[in-house]
């Protein structure tokens, strides 16, 4: 798929996001918005996939959600993808409906293979799925994305330390680097120092990605690929705006979960071409 469709993807599923969180006063729209680009360029030029869905996922990549609030951006590209009806986008967060706030297998939607939102179980996860697919010679891919407060969890250094020593090289996960989480700054929060040593340090291959570049996504992801098989798992920092494509919700982290009033919505999605039609 050529870059500007891409995009053009990408402003669609921004409209969604913000329109899915207005509608019900509640979400978290600016992580959701800063890893936009990644996930469009993932579901609809890199991953490999197959018709249909089921939750062995042989014979294709699979992707795990780990910072699971940003829901709203994970089920428009499902939707948009035709996991499932695009105009359920409509049901966000309402009771008794398949897309809660955080992703969860229960409700058996399409798409989701884990359950998240409690931060730091992702990268565990895929692990589990690489040796799967290593152990029944599936030669797929197994890719997760983390936020980059919630590489502050213990639980995410264990994973890395499992994945190197289990020369997982099908992993390629992804961190969002915003420098943002709920509670401000991650420096002020509680520093992440360099992130690339340490997981280099871990044994990891790193690459360094600009997130809202649709371009340098689809470039890096196929250096990560090409790179499968030296037995070393792959890490992505990936630096983004939150709020990215909004430019008052850009770099602020009042925006991790905050919806938009009405008048914000307006002037969000006069800057956001609608390309696909709204759900």
């Amino acid at each position: 798929m050529e870059i500007s469709a891409l995009k053009e993807i990408a402003s669609q599923v921004r409209r969604d996001i913000l329109r899915m969180v207005h509608a019900v006063n509640s979400g978290h729209p600016g992580g959701s918005l800063g890893c936009t680009d990644y996930l469009t360029a993932l579901y609809f030029e890199l991953m490999n996939r197959k018709e249909g869905f089921d939750m062995n996922a042989q014979n294709e990549d699979v992707f795990f959600l780990s910072n699971g609030h940003i829901s709203p951006l994970f089920y428009s590209i499902l939707a948009r993808a035709g996991y499932f009806p695009v105009d359920e986008l409509a049901s966000f967060r309402k009771l008794n409906t398949r897309l809660q706030g955080h992703p969860t297998t229960h409700e058996h939607l399409p798409g989701i293979r884990m359950a998240s939102g409690s931060l730091g179980q992702g990268l565990s996860v895929a692990c589990g799925a690489a040796i799967a697919k290593k152990s029944s010679n599936d030669s797929n891919l197994v890719y997760v994305l983390m936020g980059d407060g919630e590489v502050q969890e213990g639980q995410v250094w264990e994973g890395a330390q499992f994945a190197a020593h289990h020369k997982l090289d099908n992993i390629i996960a992804a961190i969002d680097w915003n420098g943002q989480q709920i509670d401000g700054p991650t420096e002020k929060v509680m520093a992440n120092l360099d992130l690339k040593a340490k997981f280099q340090s871990f044994g990891w291959e790193t690459y360094d990605m600009n997130g809202n570049d649709m371009a340098d996504i689809v470039a890096i992801i196929g250096r990560a690929k090409s790179a499968v098989g030296n037995g070393k798992p792959k890490i992505i920092l990936m630096k983004t705006a939150m709020g990215a494509g909004v430019d008052f919700m850009m770099n602020d982290h009042q925006w991790h979960g905050v919806a938009p009033n009405d008048k914000q919505l307006a002037d969000a999605l006069a800057q956001l071409p609608e390309t696909l039609g709204d759900y």
